[in-house]
């Protein structure tokens, strides 16, 4: 199972979209603190609807909580940052990696991503523009990192619901 890791998350909508595509996606998705909201904001629920209650999710206290708690991370964890040298599509997704994306304001700390040069990646983007919005990045790296994998488990036809194909 692939892991989405929000390192202190700050906007309550972004961290909903983003648990409702890891429901989606049959992802787990582990929130590094502080968190910028509480899980039980209204916010939060609206953004993730109805799947909030079907969402593999752990909180973790910090950074160093979330590595003694998951101890795979420290091998196969990828770093989402504007700041990387390799773009995302160059990189080989293990089925059970960990994909780390910063706080909106300020992205993941530079103290820890030094540590992990090989393991930053980035997604392209023209011109002066800081960063995407952060459940769309998560979305475009996951569905890499899925389609990497076959996108095992998952749905690949679509049906119509009145008519057929």
């Amino acid at each position: 199972m692939i892991n989405i890791v929000l390192f202190e998350p700050e906007i309550p909508a972004n961290t909903g979209n983003i648990g409702r595509t890891c429901v989606a996606t049959g992802t787990r998705l582990h929130l590094i603190e502080p968190l910028g909201f509480r899980l039980n904001e209204k916010a939060i629920k609206r953004a993730g609807m109805d799947y909030w209650d079907d969402l593999d999710v752990t909180t973790y206290i910090d950074y160093e909580d979330f590595l003694e708690k998951n101890p795979a991370a420290k091998e196969k964890m990828y770093m989402a940052t504007t700041k990387a040298v390799h773009v995302y599509t160059e990189v080989n997704f293990e089925p059970d990696c960990y994909i780390m994306f910063g706080k909106e304001s300020a992205g993941i700390p530079e103290e820890i991503l030094v540590q992990h040069k090989e393991n930053c990646i980035r997604i392209p983007m023209l011109g002066e523009i800081r960063s995407l919005n952060l459940g769309n990045s998560v979305a475009v790296v996951l569905y890499e990192a899925l389609r990497q994998n076959g996108f095992a488990g998952m749905n690949l036809e679509g049906h119509l619901h009145r008519l057929e194909w």
